[in-house]
């Protein structure tokens, strides 16, 4: 078989072809978009009926990483509040078979579907994508829970093992975001996606060395406020939510018996999160109350975050005065 040589290009080309590119503009939305305008008033609701509508959720949502705990939680508060489909793609959906075969009992009249769907494989979920919206009319809802922890040090980290992190973490979640984006724009019905960072993109966790599982999330919080800009005018609302430790079987086992203990003791409410109390944001971010919200990122800790920046704060300045004590009486 015989291959052409790329054709040199001399600097000079190269330099006129860069000063030459014409840069792609964003376009914000106007106050007559329907699609990002006010929700019609609801002053003619009686008092009850006004709490329903407020956080009421329409439509189908695509869950990833859907078999987990905090995923299937998600899953059933937005039945609750009036979803009419979902659909939960996983590696391995069957992990959480008695969960969704509880939520088809209890919610008889919804659509409750689950692909096996790789984020790190972008035809597999242009394709999941594209029968979803097939199969329950459309999609406006995305909830990105897939995502993978390392707990190494940073120089027993190989480089495959920093690769999968972020193909799935961080990569994964933008060919979600992406093909449901594209779906929503399609559709011209506009949406929500929500992807689910960590406290660990605002701080650096402690006891455990996780730096890739940090960076991969910390990228997700920019992800995030990217796409928020630029799908505004489409109706896409883009936002995250950032859990503190939860109480799920990735924080279970004997070998993390200290670090819960660290997690618990530096908490202000003295505890690790339930993944239900993940779901409030969710559905307020999903819902008709989160209409102007875009952009922005919920903290779900417990103040934990708060409380370790206050410490580490205090620690520096001890330090420091400290180092500056000891350099005077040196003097």
């Amino acid at each position: 078989m015989y291959f052409r040589k790329p054709a040199k290009v001399s600097e000079a080309d190269a330099r006129n072809s860069l000063t030459a590119r014409i840069i792609p503009e964003m376009v914000l939305s106007d106050g007559a978009n329907p699609l990002t305008a006010p929700l019609p008033s609801t002053n003619d609701l009686q008092p009850a009926d006004r709490a329903i509508k407020r956080f009421a959720v329409e439509g189908n949502a695509i869950i990833t990483g859907g078999a987990g705990s905090l995923a299937q939680e998600a899953a059933r508060a937005l039945l609750e509040h009036g979803a009419s489909g979902i659909f939960i793609f996983d590696v391995n959906p069957a992990h959480a078979q008695q969960s969704i075969d509880a939520l088809r009992s209890d919610f008889l009249s919804a659509k409750i579907t689950t692909k096996a769907v790789d984020v790190r494989d972008a035809q597999a979920i242009d394709v999941a994508v594209a029968e979803t919206a097939d199969e329950l009319g459309n999609v406006t809802m995305l909830l990105c829970f897939a995502g993978v922890v390392d707990t190494r040090h940073a120089t027993e980290i190989g480089v495959e093992d920093w690769k999968r992190i972020l193909d799935i973490n961080t990569t994964g979640s933008w060919l979600c975001a992406q093909s449901v984006g594209t779906q929503m724009i399609k559709q011209s019905s506009g949406g929500s996606i929500v992807f689910i960072a960590s406290i660990s993109a605002h701080r650096v966790n402690f006891p455990q060395p996780q730096i890739g599982y940090n960076v991969s999330k910390g990228a997700l919080l920019q992800l995030k406020n990217s796409l928020a800009a630029e799908w505004a005018r489409y109706g896409i609302r883009v936002n995250s939510v950032s859990p503190g430790y939860m109480d799920t079987i990735l924080n279970e086992g004997e070998g993390l018996a200290r670090a819960r203990k660290i997690w618990t003791e530096r908490n202000p409410m003295g505890r690790m999160g339930q993944p239900a109390e993940l779901t409030g944001p969710v559905v307020l971010l999903c819902s008709g109350a989160g209409r102007y919200i875009t952009g922005a990122d919920i903290v779900v800790d417990g103040k934990l975050q708060r409380v370790l920046s206050v410490q580490l704060c205090i620690a520096l300045t001890g330090e420091l005065w400290n180092r500056r004590c000891g350099f005077i009486l040196k003097w």
